[in-house]
């Protein structure tokens, strides 16, 4: 009786020991796919702002009496690229630090 109380007692410390290896594990990627995450919302982010501003100069330079509508979509437009991209942020933020996986 006494080997079969050590044997739970010695196979429970090792699921322990091996449960913590594996959250270590998530933890490490998680920041990687967080750091991933947010290059690859940055980047599409600036080259959604890239466009965007190329199309408005563009514009304005072709018909200069519509600048000042076209630059407020452009705003509303940067605006909402933008937004894309801290909803990002927000998603990264709780996978680090409110992380669901564990």
């Amino acid at each position: 009786m006494k080997k079969l109380v050590t044997l739970v007692i010695l196979s429970s410390a090792l699921f322990a020991a091996e449960a913590q290896a594996a959250n270590e594990l998530v933890k490490a990627f998680t920041v990687l796919a967080v750091g991933l995450g947010l290059g690859i919302a940055a980047l599409g982010g600036a080259v959604g702002m890239g466009n965007t501003a190329a199309a408005t100069i563009a514009a304005t330079a072709r018909n200069p009496s519509i600048g000042s509508s076209l630059m407020k979509t452009m705003f509303l437009s940067l605006a909402l690229i933008e937004a894309q991209v801290i909803y990002s942020l927000v998603i990264g933020l709780v996978l680090l630090y409110g992380n669901p996986l564990l």
